[in-house]
């Protein structure tokens, strides 16, 4: 009875992640209706509540969702790139690439900061911090960074790859911006290499 009432609640959860997902995609966060949405997954206010006490709380979990499928989608980008050096640079512009997609655009860059704060105390931005961090203590161990505070480096790798997409995210020309902030994100990395390159 209790496994059945969890999964339950987890395909409620599912589904209301789903609908608000597609709302805030195509309404932004503001436009978007409660009634309509949860209408959508076919549930009510109730089950909203329940699952995220408000359309707040929704949003953070939608945020939370796209957040993780980029980091993941980032780490293949890296993992095809070659070795580490090369994966930290490929999925850092990998990252701020998907600033041009409409839903990361709106939901995560756009919308998330303005409800939610700062990015950067966001669980799934940590998760990636941590990534990150372990990432540039293996490559500080192999003598291909130089010897500097591993959070740090985290911090502002991950910051200049993050400002670098709510940058692209905003501009009335985001392509334009896009290239420009690739090219300087890679270049702030690279003043990391032990040895220039």
């Amino acid at each position: 009875m209790a496994t059945k009432r969890a999964q339950m609640m987890e395909e409620n959860r599912a589904r209301l992640i789903t609908a608000a997902r597609k709302a805030f995609a195509e309404q932004g966060y503001a436009a978007a209706s409660m009634d309509e949405l949860t209408a959508q997954a076919g549930l009510t206010r109730g089950a909203l509540y329940h699952n995220f006490g408000d359309k707040r709380g929704l949003l953070a979990a939608v945020v939370n969702q796209i957040d993780a499928e980029m980091a993941a989608r980032a780490q293949a980008v890296g993992a095809r790139a070659g070795d580490g050096w090369q994966a930290l640079l490929a999925e850092g512009a990998a990252y701020i690439e998907m600033a041009l997609e409409p839903e990361v655009q709106r939901i995560v860059l756009l919308d998330g900061p303005a409800v939610l704060g700062d990015p950067s105390r966001w669980a799934s931005q940590n998760s990636c911090l941590e990534v990150t961090q372990q990432t540039l203590e293996r490559l500080m161990a192999e003598g291909v960074l130089k010897p500097v505070d591993p959070e740090a480096a985290a911090r502002l790798i991950n910051g200049a790859a993050l400002n670098a997409a709510l940058w692209v995210a905003a501009s009335d020309e985001p392509r334009d911006v896009l290239a420009k902030a690739i090219d300087a994100f890679r270049a702030l990395a690279t003043g990391l290499l032990a040895k220039p390159v």
